[in-house]
């Protein structure tokens, strides 16, 4: 069944003034996101419409077995970036971008960043990616009695610890990529509360970190010879809203060497794409939830309560506001699908009739959403890398099916849309079946749902939730951290001391044009059955990786 609401505002700028006039006047809020594969930014009004947007891809490099990006490239990225939206600006308004009225930056989660007394770098930027932290991780998730994910800055840390590593007793400041950034940018060592608690444990408060896990911390093996503590070198802690700094001198030249950038901008507290994909989906009140679905996946839903204690599949992180969430993160989601996508383009090509992207995917996305409920007994393993949800620690992407299974395009293509999201399904299972985590409906954005109705119906058959996508969903994490830089330019000029779910509500999400998509009955009947032959097959795709590793 499908629900839609009215038409969306945020699009279009509520304030009489043109953007032209608000560019002028210096009252647009600029957001910053550095994701995996792109860096993007955002320009806003007041009410969340988009008045500029930049962008420049960049990749991540494995150097001496580690994932990582070269503080040189961030510049560089950062930079590119902000020249693309001065030149959006500049084409679209015909104005020049000199003056912003606040600014927030965001970034993937997570990761180790750690710096000496005078600011030097003091190893290189370790990512969400590396999984070598296992023993860290382990240690400290039976340390502090909650799970503690290998990607966590304080596994990155507790593993460098382990390890003997030379800059340890140096380290004077440890951030993540969205907090060094900030720094930069202010001079201020903060942290928004949604990334920090994938640094370390946040306290049930909400608004810092845990001062009893904290001393659990400063007890253990190898940490109390240190000549530091770790409150001492991790950020301070905020909630959206709060001021965070304001843009430096140093900090304007560093986004825009032109020198046409005026600093003052008030300054948001920096947070996670994890965070701001929340904001760009609305999803910050219990029970509601938000998927993200590109390279990886992650679910985030808002809980009303404790769990039962702690599981490996779920990760306890908050919203920006400090509210305590469930998240489900999956290393795997899109990149076989878009193989098989970039194999069939090419079959078009060779046949002498080439295929559009757009085409392509809503040909092959729409046979998918006519294949048989359960995939005809077609399994697909999406596991480019390894995948901690199913416990398989090396992936090999694999098509599996039995001699009697209906192996049709819709079904091949059915399979695929569900193992995109079959990671993420058996963590959903963890939170909702066994948890009885309540949930109302999942709000959902990424490019997999671009072709109307089918992700979308798959995912809500696969969770057995309803799945909501709205116009805000396509603007991204960039656009969810300028929602949170305006927030925070209203609570700081002492304007509006609204909420960030109220600001949000009546500022922003007031008219959002929103389709949801209830379960199907025959649909959830047939993932069902499809999963159980997912998590059975699971062995095949672990003895594949052991064998061809």
């Amino acid at each position: 069944m499908t629900h839609d609401a009215v038409s969306s505002a945020h699009h279009t700028p509520s304030s009489a003034a043109s953007p032209a006039a608000l560019i002028a006047d210096g009252r647009a809020h600029l957001g910053l996101e550095l994701g995996s594969t792109r860096i993007k930014a955002a320009l806003v009004d007041d009410a969340g419409a988009v008045i500029g947007t930049g962008s420049h891809a960049w990749e991540n490099e494995l150097v001496d077995g580690s994932w990582t990006y070269s503080l040189d490239a961030t510049w560089d990225g950062i930079r590119a970036c902000y020249a693309d939206l001065a030149r959006d600006v500049r084409e679209r308004h015909d104005i020049e971008l000199t003056r912003l009225a606040s600014i927030g930056i965001s970034a993937m989660m997570h990761g180790y960043l750690p710096f000496d007394a005078d600011g030097e770098q003091l190893a290189p930027f370790r990512t969400w990616r590396n999984t070598y932290t296992a023993d860290a991780a382990a240690l400290l998730s039976r340390t502090f009695e909650l799970n503690i994910p290998l990607r966590w800055s304080v596994a990155h840390l507790m593993h460098a610890v382990m390890h003997g590593e030379d800059h340890v007793p140096r380290i004077d400041f440890l951030t993540t990529l969205a907090g060094y950034v900030h720094w930069q940018l202010t001079g201020r060592k903060a942290l928004g509360v949604g990334d920090a608690s994938g640094m370390f444990p946040i306290a049930a408060s909400g608004d810092r970190f845990d001062p009893e896990q904290l001393e659990r911390f400063a007890a253990l093996d190898g940490v109390t010879e240190l000549p530091w503590s770790l409150p001492d070198i991790l950020p301070e802690v905020l909630v959206a809203g709060q001021d965070a700094g304001s843009l430096t001198v140093e900090g304007a030249g560093l986004l825009d060497p032109s020198g046409s950038l005026q600093p003052g901008a008030v300054a948001a507290p920096p947070e996670g794409d994890a965070g701001t994909g929340m904001v760009a989906t609305h999803a910050i009140e219990p029970r509601t939830g938000n998927v993200s679905a590109g390279t990886s996946a992650f679910a985030m839903v808002v809980l009303e309560g404790p769990l039962s204690g702690p599981r490996e599949e779920i990760d306890l992180v908050t919203t920006p506001s400090g509210d305590p969430v469930a998240m489900i993160h999956t290393n795997n989601c899109t990149t076989d699908l878009d193989a098989w996508l970039g194999l069939f383009s090419r079959f078009a090509e060779l046949t002498g009739h080439p295929v559009g992207p757009e085409e392509l995917f809503g040909a092959l996305f729409g046979a998918g959403g006519q294949g048989d409920p359960d995939a005809g007994g077609v399994l697909s393993y999406n596991y480019v890398s390894g995948e901690h949800q199913t416990g398989v620690p090396s992936g090999r992407p694999l098509l599996v099916r039995e001699q009697e299974a209906r192996f049709t395009l819709e079904n091949f293509m059915r399979s695929q849309l569900y193992g995109a999201f079959g990671a993420l399904a058996v963590g959903m299972e963890a939170l909702l079946k066994d948890e009885g985590v309540q949930l109302d409906v999942m709000y959902a954005h990424g490019g997999i749902f671009r072709t109307q109705g089918v992700a979308q119906q798959v995912l809500a058959d696969a969770i057995a939730t309803p799945v909501a996508i709205g116009e805000s969903a396509g603007e991204g994490g960039a656009w969810g951290m300028a929602l949170l830089a305006a927030h925070t330019a209203h609570t700081a000029a002492g304007r509006d001391q609204e909420s960030l779910h109220d600001f949000l509500a009546t500022h922003v999400f007031a008219s959002q044009e929103l389709s949801t998509l209830d379960p199907d009955p025959d649909g959830m009947a047939g993932h069902a059955k499809w999963l159980a032959g997912y998590r059975t097959g699971l062995q095949v795709e672990r003895l594949a990786g052991e064998v061809l590793d």
